[in-house]
């Protein structure tokens, strides 16, 4: 059952980090438009590659700094600060973002799988993430870090990132305008996601004070 779990948890994971529009999937989808679905898996695919190092190496960070109490509790201290400075600045302060289409030019299968290797290394948000979602599941006895758990939550984030990006290449044309209006109010979105986590984090900070 655990071994279900910590698939599941990483597949549910992935899909919740994804779904936003962004670089990557509005990428896919604007290559499946223009060169047919062919060259957007191949774009997938390279950036798959990524997101699969990228995620087990998280695990990896995540169970050494698991063995440390004290350095749990201060990375929650100073989360607490970047998410709540985060939510302060996404919902008053920054400017209301203009939506940009990804220029797409016709190139080879080849270089559409290194390109979306190229974009994939160049997000860092899956590392800290990761970390983060691993080390949240494990407080609660929903993930272990023995390999086995570790290889089914890595291949479930890299199965539901892989959905998303196929429901981008597939249905971006009836789900563009949606697209839009998300793009348009995503600092709202963003900031209404770090202020539910700087609630949790500052919660789970005063537990351990108070305990």
């Amino acid at each position: 059952m655990n071994l279900i779990i910590s698939l599941f948890s990483g597949f549910i994971s992935a899909f919740i980090g994804i779904t936003p529009p962004g670089l990557l999937n509005m990428t896919a989808a604007k290559v499946g438009m223009k060169e047919g679905r062919r060259n957007a898996f191949w774009f997938v695919s390279g950036a798959i590659v990524v997101i699969f190092v990228q995620v087990y190496l998280a695990v990896l960070f995540a169970r050494i700094i698991n063995t440390r109490p004290d350095i749990i509790l201060l990375l929650r201290e100073v989360g607490f600060g970047i998410f709540g400075t985060l939510t302060v600045y996404f919902l008053w302060i920054a400017k209301k973002p203009k939506i940009k289409q990804p220029k797409i030019k016709k190139y080879s299968e080849k270089k559409r799988f290194f390109l979306g290797m190229l974009l994939s290394a160049l997000n860092f948000f899956p590392v800290p993430y990761y970390v983060f979602v691993s080390i949240s599941l494990s407080s609660y006895a929903l993930f272990s870090f023995d390999v086995t758990s570790v290889f089914l939550f890595v291949s479930g984030a890299v199965l539901g990132s892989a959905l998303v990006f196929y429901f981008y290449i597939i249905f971006f044309e009836k789900i563009e305008r949606k697209a839009d209006y998300l793009l348009k109010n995503m600092n709202t979105i963003i900031g209404c996601i770090t202020g539910i986590i700087s609630v949790i984090t500052l919660i789970n900070i005063l537990e351990h004070y108070l305990n």
